[in-house]
């Protein structure tokens, strides 16, 4: 489980990688692309990570 969670959470600093790429003179086309691949994969493993973390808090037991 907690290895997902690491993969999951090097997703989302991929995405905010991509997001804040320098912009190179043979990539300036490409730009807007990277920019919506990394806002995309940011907001679709944060929401995966938000939906792990609820079903854990809700699944166990508080004794």
């Amino acid at each position: 489980m907690n290895s997902i969670v690491f993969l999951f959470l090097a997703a989302i600093f991929a995405g905010f990688a991509l997001v804040h790429l320098p912009v190179v003179a043979f990539l300036t086309g490409l730009y807007p692309f990277f920019n919506l691949i990394g806002v995309l994969a940011i907001l679709i493993f944060s929401i995966v990570l938000l939906a792990l973390a609820l079903k854990a808090l809700f699944k166990k037991p508080w004794y």
